[in-house]
């Protein structure tokens, strides 16, 4: 089913629900474009800081720690 056709069909059940139920889908849909815009945002922010000379110092730095340094592993 094309994307047309998809959202003519949900149109048209759209359209046979009552007041509250129509006030449910809204509140989801809602929900669903706010998690996109979520991740649209904190996929940027994480571009901006890997992209960023601020923190470029720590890849000089040098390691110093190992694995073997670790008494206790979480399991």
């Amino acid at each position: 089913m094309s994307r047309e056709e998809l959202i003519k069909n949900t149109i048209k059940k759209l359209n046979q629900l009552s007041d509250n139920r129509l006030q449910e889908v809204s509140d989801y849909v809602s929900f669903l474009t706010a998690k996109i815009d979520d991740k649209i945002i904190s996929e940027g922010i994480k571009s901006l800081v890997s992209n960023s000379k601020a923190y470029e110092f720590l890849h000089d730095e040098e390691e110093i720690y190992q694995v073997s340094d670790v008494k206790e592993k979480y399991q």
